[in-house]
């Protein structure tokens, strides 16, 4: 792509040079299109006039009226809006398409074809185009057509089972971590597929499902089951058969978390307890005898840290090399010393809120690292630059578009 098509903004990362058309709305497409554009790409985000994307109204909170989620998803993006259900729409995002390097879809699996955009049409225009495509359940396979949210890849992937305490129904994580997991399986995809162009010079498709990216993540689940008929179940805030590793109570009704599992780690833990030498006790000297006496051992370090407010247990655990640390919410996370040392946390300037924090780039590169430039954009803010500059559209012809609410 032409320098002379980038945004005047300063850009910089490993993915600089990087042009990707973001087509999806809510959140795995767009997550995928943020950490790709959080690294050096160019992300035009591609909406419908007048509602944007409707992770625009999505969040717990309000500032102003407005949800502050999106100023997150939408972070590091250009937005311009088309309307995909016309031709003309689909013309105007096709020629966008052509200049691009990554188109990324999260739509129903037949969307994109049905608009005369699936990837053998798109490929036959532009050989070398890597196409992102995230789905509820991949793009082939019997249940393809369906409606899958990241709640349902999440239930089918096997998590949600195993969330929560074994006397209540099975629970959630506390955020979309369904769609998120795609949607970070989906950028390695599309970096993966990156580096196979440069010794094949033909694009791909990165299709990553939502419940198949749970699926990965669930350790040994299926292992377990094919050879042992062992079915996980959920047990709240343990692993059976990994101990200590548990939350415990402070002197000062405040909780921390030990894991102390591993057993030079455990000695050290041992070292420290009142009484100490637990670790020379047969019971629970051994990885696999500290699991199978988990509650009688919890119960033994609980009572102990019971003892001590949580700023001097944290200090004993800390001097001994025992990982621990506090259950943190916003607030503790915003506080914290090791978070602001590293700068976990940044703080970018909104054309509505002001001042807005939020999260930092991960994982961090020593050479090439990527950054937050600005927060999500205005819907369509780029439009002019985007159609004007990068497919030639002059001013009548943006003002014929836009009273037609093409864009």
């Amino acid at each position: 792509m032409s320098e002379n098509d980038t945004p005047t903004e300063q850009r910089s990362g490993p993915l600089e040079g990087i042009r990707v058309i973001e087509l999806g709305q809510l959140l795995a497409g767009p997550f995928c299109g943020q950490l790709l554009a959080d690294f050096g790409s160019e992300v035009i985000k591609v909406e419908p006039p007048g509602s944007g994307d409707p992770l625009r109204e999505w969040g717990r909170e309000r500032a102003g009226g407005r949800a502050l989620w999106f100023p997150i998803v939408g972070r590091n993006k250009s937005s311009v809006t088309i309307d995909l259900r016309v031709p003309e729409g689909q013309a105007l995002a096709r020629q966008l398409i052509a200049k691009a390097d990554i188109v990324i879809e999260n739509f129903r699996p037949g969307t994109m074809e049905k608009w005369g955009m699936g990837y053998g049409a798109l490929a036959a225009e532009h050989p070398q185009l890597i196409m992102v495509r995230v789905s509820g359940f991949g793009q082939t396979g019997p249940y393809a057509g369906r409606a899958g949210f990241g709640a349902i890849g999440e239930a089918m992937g096997g998590l949600r089972h195993v969330v929560g305490t074994p006397d209540a129904p099975p629970s959630r994580v506390g955020i979309s971590i369904g769609d998120t997991l795609a949607a970070t399986y989906a950028a390695l995809g599309a970096m993966m597929a990156l580096h196979a162009r440069h010794r094949t010079k033909r694009g791909q498709v990165v299709d990553s499902a939502i419940y198949e990216a749970v699926l990965a993540m669930m350790e040994s689940l299926i292992t377990e089951y094919q050879q042992a008929g062992y079915v996980r179940e959920r047990t709240g805030a343990v692993l059976p058969g990994i101990a200590p590793s548990n939350v415990y109570p402070t002197a000062d009704g405040q909780t921390i978390l030990i894991a102390a599992n591993q057993d030079a780690v455990f000695r050290r833990l041992s070292a420290v307890m009142q009484p100490p030498g637990l670790a020379e006790d047969a019971r629970f000297a051994t990885h696999v005898a500290r699991g199978e006496r988990q509650a009688e051992l919890d119960g033994i370090v609980a009572a102990w840290t019971a003892t001590l407010p949580a700023d001097a247990l944290e200090t004993v655990l800390e001097t001994a090399g025992v990982p621990a640390g506090r259950i943190y919410r916003a607030p503790d996370i915003m506080a914290d010393r090791h978070v602001l040392a590293r700068q976990a946390i940044v703080r970018v300037m909104h054309h509505e809120y002001g001042e807005l924090a939020m999260q930092n780039v991960v994982p961090r590169l020593s050479d090439t690292p990527g950054c937050v430039r600005h927060a999500a954009p205005a819907l369509g803010a780029d439009n002019a630059r985007v159609f004007g500059n990068l497919l030639g559209l002059g001013e009548e012809q943006r003002r014929v578009l836009a009273e037609r609410r093409i864009i």
